[in-house]
């Protein structure tokens, strides 16, 4: 008789560059990964690779990734739902279009804010996920369960979890990724241009400038999918970055110099308060919260940290000896941890904090 503990099991519906990290990654911390994709060849590679394990979808698997081009997510999503027993979630990039259109309470939507410049199933890297940002966009369709059970195994893959609803979620993204990612394709697009008329332009750009133009290198053919989905938020950023260009024109073209220190010093001190990752134990503090017996109450403990500006390094749900009640554990930076308790009690939580180290 073999007593032995069997893996656990997780499904990967696309097998490119993200599908195949997550298998990969999945893999190295024991499951049993099985998968599929359009292309056969694909699949064979993904084998091979040790991304999966075995071809296909697992109908009892605890978990099922959508890894599929945008377009095709929800399609994916609702086959997932209705072939596994699992909860199910995506990694798109755009998240709004498909929480309207998926309101199962096996479903949450996700992104992984991580990637590569290299393209496909042979630039997959199990590693990928370790510090990322992984934003989870629940609905108030979505189980509690469901939201802690993903939750989990993001957390497992090394990744920092972080919850908003999902039309904030596009228009944030719009702003840090998809116009970044135009604007570097557009200043791209400029500086080849000019190398017609200065043949050494380009072979000088070196520096900020490759860090700044790094981006553009990604795969194109994602972007159209991306830009179709996500329209309005993008116009919306776009239109802010044209004013801002616009307003930087004007001061350097009348030579405004005060106008243009403060404008420069102000994008400094901003860039200069953006988020680090907290790492050191000593540094961080356990939030212990007994779970509300109401919907979303799970999702919303992090949806609050996001709003607060709150990392959550780690994060566990374990069972309450006072009956099925969940408490969700968190780690978070001692810093702000006094500034989560009071958010979380003002929303009838009684969080009990204890400083780690």
């Amino acid at each position: 008789m073999n007593d032995a503990p069997q893996p656990r099991r997780a499904n990967v519906a696309g097998l490119g560059l993200i599908g195949g990290s997550i298998g990969l990654a999945l893999a190295e911390c024991g499951w049993h990964v099985s998968g599929d994709d359009l292309d056969p060849a694909r699949v064979e590679r993904a084998i091979s690779m040790g991304c999966i394990a075995a071809a296909g979808i697992d109908p009892g698997a605890e978990i099922t990734f959508v890894a599929t081009p945008v377009s095709a997510v929800v399609d994916q999503v609702k086959r997932a739902i209705a072939d596994t027993s699992g909860v199910v979630t995506d990694v798109g990039s755009v998240k709004n279009g498909i929480a309207l259109a998926v309101d199962d309470p096996r479903f949450v939507g996700g992104h992984p804010m991580a990637g590569s410049e290299l393209e496909g199933i042979d630039g997959a890297d199990g590693t990928m996920f370790q510090g990322a940002v992984w934003v989870l966009t629940p609905t108030a369709s979505t189980a509690d369960e469901t939201f802690s059970a993903v939750a989990a195994v993001v957390n497992e893959l090394g990744a920092e979890v972080i919850a908003l609803p999902p039309d904030r979620h596009d228009q944030v993204v719009a702003v840090i990724s998809h116009v970044p990612h135009l604007a570097a394709a557009t200043l791209m697009g400029l500086a080849s241009e000019r190398a017609e008329e200065h043949a050494a332009l380009l072979r000088l750009a070196a520096g900020g400038f490759r860090d700044m133009t790094r981006i553009a290198s990604g795969h194109p053919a994602i972007w159209l999918d991306i830009c179709a989905e996500n329209r309005t938020a993008i116009l919306s950023a776009l239109d802010g970055l044209i004013a801002g260009l616009q307003e930087m024109r004007d001061v350097v073209s009348v030579d405004d110099r005060d106008a243009l220190l403060g404008l420069l010093q102000r994008a400094r001190e901003a860039r200069a308060n953006l988020p680090s990752r907290v790492n050191q134990p000593s540094e961080l503090a356990e939030v212990r919260i007994p779970i509300l017996d109401r919907a979303g109450a799970a999702a919303e403990i992090f949806t609050l940290a996001a709003e607060l500006g709150v990392n959550i390094a780690n994060f566990e749900v374990v069972h309450s000896l006072e009956g099925n009640r969940g408490i969700a554990v968190v780690l978070v930076d001692a810093g702000r941890a006094d500034l989560y308790r009071g958010g979380l009690m003002a929303r009838g939580y009684r969080p009990a904090v204890q400083r780690l180290g």
